[in-house]
């Protein structure tokens, strides 16, 4: 009869590896200070127009 894991043992098990993508979004959300970038965007990103047109995208993305 296998032994069943202890509870250290299940957390190591659920660990996901980390990858190379979410190792760097968490890098560059400890360096860039994100809330000034976009208030300097902010001031020159289009703004939707009295004609409407193509809806804009989100400032973030």
């Amino acid at each position: 009869m296998p032994k069943q894991p202890a509870f250290p043992g299940l957390r190591d098990a659920m660990k996901k590896k980390v990858t190379r993508r979410e190792q760097f979004l968490a890098e560059m959300d400890a360096v860039v200070p994100w809330g000034r970038l976009l208030g300097l965007i902010a001031r020159h990103y289009p703004k939707a127009g009295p004609k409407g047109g193509r809806p804009r995208m989100p400032l973030e993305i």
